[in-house]
């Protein structure tokens, strides 16, 4: 559209208020149009929106069920060590009970995709390394919504980094069941094992250490095609809920923190580290 100019010898100069009138009809014509709105977004899914929900906690128990009644061996010091993990919707956790009851690692959410910060992270974070723990941070990853690069650095910058004081371990990411929608997040198996990569090699190159992977054996299988990329790499934290870690997927010969219940005391999620606390502290300084 063009304006003529107020000394044009044709037409009358249209007043500012005129021109400016016709514009803002013309954007709000353009806005309520299909698809323009969207048309410099990425092609990327939207954030999930979760009301009700404290964003992303572990769907294991909702998909694979728990083995009720059934617990698991007695754990001794000199072959496990006793953990739990956190995330927003526990609040400010008890530590202290936790530590008396025997608990010596945690694990704390940060993040979430690009936009969700654990809003109890200060306190859980702190909290479990003020009474003692060796802790570390995890990340629940939502491959739909941005790279693996992408939501790697936003944790890093969020609480996922680390550092070599014998009490953090290395940051740990979050591959399961999509809370939000499609159970893979639409993406095929090589397309999860390529944004894991992106993921990993991101966190490295941020921190000088492999991240651990925390998944199902069910979910891997139907998700990744149970891909063996991974395992000779990055230490496997696998939830299994009954009186065994039961199979590990594909690449690892042993796993390295089981998360063996989601009712446990205090807070519902319990672990064990495969070791004694020495080979902990082995994990945390790399």
């Amino acid at each position: 559209m063009s304006v003529l100019r107020s000394g044009s010898p044709h037409r009358p100069a249209r007043s500012l208020a005129t021109v400016a009138g016709t514009l803002l009809a013309i954007v709000s014509l353009l806005i309520g149009l299909p698809g323009t709105a969207g048309a410099a977004a990425t092609q990327r899914a939207p954030e999930p929106s979760h009301p009700g929900q404290d964003w992303a906690g572990s769907q294991i128990a909702k998909h694979e069920g728990t083995t009720a009644g059934i617990a698991p061996p007695a754990s001794s010091l000199a072959a496990s060590v006793e953990g739990v993990d956190v995330s927003s919707h526990n609040g400010n956790v008890a530590w202290s009970t936790l530590w008396n009851s025997g608990v010596r690692f945690a694990y704390v959410k940060a993040t979430e995709s690009t936009s969700y910060t654990n809003p109890s992270f200060a306190q859980q974070y702190n909290g479990s390394y003020n009474v003692g723990m060796i802790r570390g941070s995890y990340h629940f990853a939502t491959p739909n919504t941005s790279s693996g690069a992408a939501q790697a650095n936003y944790f890093v910058d969020h609480g996922g980094g680390w550092s070599r004081d014998g009490k953090t371990l290395p940051g740990a990411l979050d591959m399961e069941y999509n809370p939000y929608g499609a159970t893979c997040y639409g993406l095929s198996a090589a397309g999860l094992v390529n944004w894991m990569k992106d993921w990993f090699a991101t966190y490295k190159a941020r921190t000088g250490r492999d991240a651990v992977i925390y998944t199902s054996t069910s979910w891997w299988k139907q998700c990744t095609d149970n891909s063996a990329a991974f395992g000779a790499i990055n230490p496997l934290w696998v939830p299994r809920y009954g009186s065994s870690v039961g199979e590990l997927p594909a690449g690892w010969g042993f796993h390295t923190i089981w998360q063996y219940t989601s009712t446990g005391p205090t807070v519902g999620d319990h672990n064990r580290f495969n070791g004694a606390l020495d080979r902990l502290q082995a994990l945390a300084n790399g």
